[in-house]
């Protein structure tokens, strides 16, 4: 049940990104974006299923949490505070001042 969450949750954040990067950039921006996103999918994924077979046994918390699900569930969790900061947009704080000119 936890993979099929977040393989789920991951459709949904490629269209998202697709999407966004689509109507700022264009199709080609919006491919990249989704191959990147890809590419961060499957090697997390490799590092974490490693990580996590040292860690726990193969059985896991249980039926619902093997060690594979825990993996997923660790790399969606990392994945979306790595996404956060690197899809966020540099937004201008209110509190600077705008660059004074002179004329």
């Amino acid at each position: 049940m936890v993979p099929l969450i977040v393989f789920y949750a991951h459709i949904i954040a490629f269209t998202a990104v697709f999407t966004k990067r689509w109507q700022e950039e264009g199709v080609s921006e919006g491919s990249l974006g989704v191959l990147f996103m890809l590419l961060i999918f499957f090697v997390g994924w490799s590092m974490a299923s490693f990580v996590m077979r040292l860690v726990l046994p193969p059985e896991g918390f249980g039926r619902w949490l093997d060690a594979d699900a825990a993996a997923l569930a660790v790399l969606a969790v990392v994945e979306s505070v790595f996404y956060y900061f690197y899809f966020k947009k540099d937004a201008p704080r209110e509190d600077q001042e705008a660059p004074v000119t002179s004329h």
